[in-house]
């Protein structure tokens, strides 16, 4: 039998009724989706082999698949104006091409690589920092709302593993904030430079999204 064991890294609270499937790398085959139970397990009666685990259709393990295997995420519940706490499951190397331009943006002591536009070249580089110090340079000063953004668009790709549209965060924010500031004329004033898809992702340390406006 594989076990896998899904809470959260901080509290190890279980996660209940999430979906876990498996991928066998020997015949490059997935199981059906098993949710968790109640102590944030997801069983499954199959021999020992390598392959993948994905829980929410996002790859948080890859390995020999026997007994129990431990997946934990990061808490997201954080509070509005902070962000820090979110690192989740994120892409990391960089993603540099040959003849990119690059530029570097001053975090503390050290120095972080962006392209033209100002998205992390490796986003494992982001910090709240780096959140901070690209806003100064594309001429703003982050206050509760923008964090509270920020910290929706890395918990969504944190629980996801895609970027969240503008429709997503919009409904978010609507319940959140009312539907005078839950809107994206709001949003594009928080962000000017291209809204939550395009400012946003770049402050969130996000990369870029197709169709991006």
């Amino acid at each position: 039998m594989i076990a896998v064991k899904v809470c959260l890294k901080v509290t190890q609270e279980p996660l209940k009724r999430t979906p876990v499937v498996l991928h066998i790398d020997a015949d490059d085959s997935q199981t059906r989706p098993v949710l968790t139970d109640r102590s944030g397990v997801a069983r499954f009666e199959l021999p020992a082999s390598t392959g993948r685990v994905l829980v929410s259709g996002v790859e948080r393990y890859h390995g020999r698949l026997d007994g129990e295997i431990l997946v934990d995420l990061w808490s997201i519940t954080q509070p509005a104006d902070d962000s820090k706490g979110m690192p989740g499951e994120f892409p990391t190397g960089s993603n540099a091409y040959p003849g990119m331009t690059t530029r570097a943006v001053r975090v503390g002591d050290t120095e972080v690589l962006t392209d033209s536009e100002g998205y992390l070249v490796d986003p494992s580089d982001w910090s709240e920092g780096f959140a901070r110090a690209e806003a100064a340079l594309e001429g703003m000063e982050l206050t509760g709302e923008h964090w509270d953004v920020i910290r929706r668009l890395r918990e969504h790709y944190a629980g996801h593993g895609v970027q969240a549209t503008v429709r997503t965060l919009i409904a978010q924010l609507r319940q959140a904030w009312g539907p005078e500031r839950g809107s994206n004329r709001y949003l594009h004033k928080l962000f000017p430079r291209g809204g939550p898809q395009k400012q946003g992702n770049r402050l969130a340390g996000l990369l870029r999204t197709k169709g991006e406006h």
